[in-house]
């Protein structure tokens, strides 16, 4: 029998100032390209948590939320586990182009990248992720009317 795991995550689809372009996570030794997020610690609420990984993972800190995208569920196996992760994300836009040094580890993991729309569309490795790029698509799409 399985074990279940479940735990709460949030993120954000970080826009330049322009919202031509997308940030992207690159982790080479996964052979991913994914969005910033992280687990929500005790205590932070999920923007909290969002602003908090994506300043991390991407070394921005000149960041600004436009929108918040909402929620879904996400479940899938890992090690022989079933782990169910819902995920909260919000669209960011970087203010400036200001940045602080990134974790060791997290330099080690991924490095950060820029990316047409259609480019992350195409290069985003989980389904889940492509939701949220289209979702944040849309609300940039939907300002602009």
């Amino acid at each position: 029998m399985s074990t279940t795991i479940t735990y709460y995550a949030a993120g954000g689809v970080l826009v330049n100032l322009q919202h031509t372009k997308v940030l992207l996570l690159v982790r080479p030794a996964q052979d991913e390209v994914r969005l910033p997020k992280g687990h929500i610690e005790p205590g932070e609420t999920s923007q909290d948590t969002a602003l908090r990984e994506v300043m991390e993972e991407t070394g921005y800190n000149d960041l600004e939320i436009i929108t918040d995208l909402g929620e879904q569920l996400v479940i899938f196996t890992w090690k022989n586990r079933i782990v169910r992760r819902n995920e909260h994300y919000y669209l960011m836009h970087v203010c400036s182009s200001q940045q602080t040094e990134r974790l060791p580890e997290d330099e080690q993991q991924f490095f950060p990248t820029w990316a047409s729309w259609a480019e992350a569309q195409e290069y985003i490795t989980f389904e889940a992720e492509r939701e949220w790029l289209q979702r944040a698509y849309r609300a940039l799409e939907l300002d602009k009317q």
